[in-house]
């Protein structure tokens, strides 16, 4: 069976990591580590994912950074960065370690969890897109030859936009095991803001990063409630 690393980041997740404790907690075998990197939570985080995982590593916050944090401290030969709102589909160890030998590096096709019809159409454009242009997100739970990804360097230390940076860094070593499977990611923060708007926002942060926008800036403008002026 695959050696495997799933690395979390997290941050101030209590509500979430109990919605899901039981289907992390199924995840872990002999083979599987389970991995919970905190940024500092506030609100018990740490003390439930405790409870549920291997290892629980607490660093600066950032998501790259605590994801670079968790795979130098992971024993698996392949590591998986898991969203805490992104659950795996039945049967993901397995085609993980059918489809592994031919490509070092891959993603899921995902599923948004909302029942809205428009979240049909956004899901089947973020699938088609990554096939299109090799570029997973990590709401697809990109995974990667650990040797691979310590040899690169990791994720670039970038506040935002580090899955799409480091998804352009893998794909000259080869092209991407685009699994059909779906993992089911949560739609909260769709539904939270506005698809519409979501959808806006994400169009325009993607394309100002491709003009070169400053990462820093475009983290501010897609969590603006974390900065206080």
């Amino acid at each position: 069976m695959i050696n495997l690393s799933i690395i979390i980041p997290v941050l101030n997740e209590l509500t979430a990591l109990q919605r899901c404790q039981m289907s992390l907690y199924r995840l872990r075998s002999p083979t599987v580590e389970l991995i919970v990197v905190d940024g500092g939570s506030s609100d018990g985080t740490v003390q439930v994912a405790r409870q549920i995982t291997d290892q629980v590593l607490v660093c600066l916050p950032g998501r790259s950074r605590q994801m670079n944090a968790g795979a130098a401290m992971a024993s698996g030969k392949v590591l998986l960065f898991l969203h805490i709102d992104t659950e795996l589909p039945p049967g993901a160890l397995e085609l993980l370690e059918s489809g592994l030998g031919a490509c070092q590096w891959g993603r899921f096709d995902v599923r948004l969890s909302g029942r809205h019809p428009a979240f049909r159409v956004i899901e089947t454009a973020m699938n088609l897109r990554s096939r299109v242009t090799s570029v997973a997100t990590g709401d697809q739970a990109m995974f990667v030859n650990a040797a691979l990804f310590r040899q690169l360097g990791g994720f670039p230390d970038l506040p935002l936009m580090e899955d799409v940076a480091l998804s352009k860094i893998l794909r000259r070593h080869g092209r991407p095991l685009n699994l059909a499977a779906r993992v089911t990611s949560s739609s909260r923060r769709w539904e939270q803001r506005g698809i519409l708007r979501t959808v806006l926002l994400m169009w325009r942060l993607r394309l100002a990063y491709f003009m070169g926008a400053d990462p820093a800036v475009l983290h501010r403008q897609y969590y603006p409630d974390r900065y206080t002026d």
